[in-house]
């Protein structure tokens, strides 16, 4: 990489004048970020047996625990989206990871329900920064037509963090109880914050002065026009529907192949991180390739949606899954349904085009915030349906239908890929 400074022209902003092997640092702490993110969430899904037996909870109490992390976070998608705009990236995002990081470590050392459920809505409020500062910092450091593999580069963390939790969780588990991996898995996060401050431009830290001293009554207009804009409508139903099928993914996943397919815990735990893996490595190929053609002359519009497109379509694979006769079979579709990832980088994008420049923090807090419904309503519909039918079918038929309508919306409501004019602006007004 080279370490020759690039000027990057911003609508409301200074050019970053950022070092190409500054700004890929950044990319690759954003990354680990991401990974350690999904790794303390989901860590309480692999210790709810130990937690359970310890403190004596049943069916229901766990289904309150497991959910409580999503109340916080969910709800804190549009504020934290609102102070990445206006706050120094820096030490906001610090002190995001700071708190959930410390989160993590203080529930080895919850002794009730109560406490635990705190834990996990402080751990929410602390991950919400996950997704809005992590592409408000990409947005400030890549050109419109780089951006694609830098998003899928720090959003595959997470689904990193999915893989490597499936082998160090249980591990950690099995060696030290379930207090003492909460414990090192949240405190040694901490050595994370040494690389970030050491690493993280000094010109990103503040905005424009001249974007500070905006009147009053244009950052009224601009709020407003975050709620009514039709890109912003189309971008939250869409990635709507993106969240439910890959939720479902996420939450339903081992237990269909531990009750469908009848395979063992241990090997359907192991089945189920394939997908997720082609998922996560498919994020920043998705977005390398579109990155690639728009700077060859592609009109970038249709070049994110034909990706987009193209990779939802593999989505439909589950439906075949669902009856396919053999378990091998089965795997197989759904590993290839893992293609969907393809379209992440290019949705993380689209929100960072389409955003006002000062703006796409909180843009993407209301894309996320749209997301996690769909993350909410999932497990809870898959549930529903499985009881009522005795079957997964037509939850897995309903997660790749939603998932294909969400191309309408990416189609015909969201236009151009590009910020309001200042007209489109003023006439918010």
């Amino acid at each position: 990489m080279s370490a020759t400074p690039t000027n990057f022209e911003f609508i409301g902003t200074e050019p970053s004048g950022v070092t190409n092997a500054r700004r890929w640092a950044v990319v690759w702490l954003l990354f680990a970020a991401s990974l350690i993110n999904y790794l303390d969430r989901a860590t309480i899904s692999f210790a709810l047996p130990l937690i359970s037996h310890d403190l004596h909870l049943g069916p229901e109490t766990k289904g309150v625990l497991l959910s409580a992390f999503f109340w916080s976070y969910t709800l804190m998608q549009v504020p934290i989206g609102l102070m990445v705009d206006r706050m120094n990236l820096l030490w906001v995002y610090a002190a995001a990871f700071a708190l959930w990081s410390l989160a993590q470590g203080l529930t080895g050392l919850a002794g009730s329900l109560v406490v635990l459920i705190l834990l996990r809505i402080v751990l929410g409020i602390g991950e919400s920064i996950y997704l809005p500062g992590g592409i408000r910092i990409v947005s400030r450091l890549f050109g419109s037509a780089e951006r694609g593999l830098p998003s899928g580069i720090f959003d595959f963390g997470s689904r990193t963090g999915l893989v490597l939790e499936g082998v160090l969780i249980p591990w950690l588990l099995v060696h030290y109880g379930w207090r003492d991996t909460f414990v090192v898995v949240g405190l040694t996060a901490f050595l994370w914050l040494i690389p970030w401050f050491a690493v993280f431009p000094p010109k990103l830290t503040k905005r424009k002065e001249r974007v500070l001293k905006q009147p009053e009554e244009h950052v009224r207009r601009r709020f407003r026009l975050t709620h009514f804009n039709r890109n912003l409508l189309g971008i939250c139903l869409g990635f709507f529907c993106f969240d439910y099928f890959w939720y479902l993914m996420l939450t339903w996943l081992p237990d269909y192949l531990y009750e469908a397919r009848h395979m063992s815990i241990m090997k359907a735990g192991i089945y189920a991180a394939v997908p997720y893996a082609v998922f996560g490595l498919s994020e920043p190929i998705g977005g390398w390739i579109s990155d690639r053609l728009i700077r060859r002359g592609w009109d970038e519009t249709r070049t994110r949606k034909g990706i987009i497109s193209f990779a939802f379509t593999f989505g439909l694979l589950m439906i075949p899954a669902a009856m396919a006769r053999t378990a091998g079979t089965a795997v197989a579709l759904i590993v290839c349904a893992g293609l969907v990832g393809l379209s992440s980088a290019n949705l993380l994008v689209m929100v960072q085009a389409c955003a006002p420049h000062d703006e796409v923090g909180i843009w993407t807090g209301f894309q996320n915030f749209s997301g996690n419904i769909g993350g909410i309503t999932a497990p809870l519909v898959t549930g529903f349906l499985i009881e009522w039918t005795g079957s997964f079918l037509p939850a897995f038929i309903l997660a790749p239908t939603l998932l294909m309508s969400g191309l309408l919306s990416y189609w015909f409501i969201v236009g151009k890929l590009e910020p309001p004019t200042p007209e489109q602006l003023q006439a918010a007004d």
